[in-house]
């Protein structure tokens, strides 16, 4: 399984980004988005159910961010609104079938892409 994730670039606040994640082979029955930004611990931005197409967010990023998915293209979006020099990370996508874990949590994730750079300037 391969996660290819793109769309990151450099953006001023209040602008906008839209990533993709590519997965190649089977798909799996959870997609999700975290972020890394330096010196912290990797956190939770939002998930997708392959199955229901329900939706998870971060309290931080509810309301500003959007994750959606194409079926047949294997591939989630994660369109993000708004953006504030705080969501500067680099964001990764992952995808699994670990439904004994919560969707929000990384643990619940068997495969990572490679990340994709995200930078807000004020």
């Amino acid at each position: 399984v391969q996660l290819q994730a793109s769309g990151g670039g450099l953006v001023q606040a209040g602008g906008s980004l839209r990533l993709s994640c590519a997965a190649s082979g089977r798909t799996f029955s959870r997609y999700g988005w975290f972020r890394q930004a330096p010196g912290r611990e990797r956190e939770f931005v939002a998930a997708i159910s392959w199955s229901t197409f329900i939706t998870y967010y971060s309290d931080s990023t509810k309301g500003r961010f959007a994750i959606s998915g194409d079926n047949a293209k294997n591939t989630v979006y994660l369109q993000m609104d708004s953006l504030k020099p705080e969501d500067t990370a680099v964001y990764y996508c992952a995808t699994g079938d670990k439904s004994y874990y919560p969707i929000t949590g990384r643990s619940g994730y068997d495969y990572w892409g490679q990340g994709t750079q995200v930078t807000v300037s004020s």
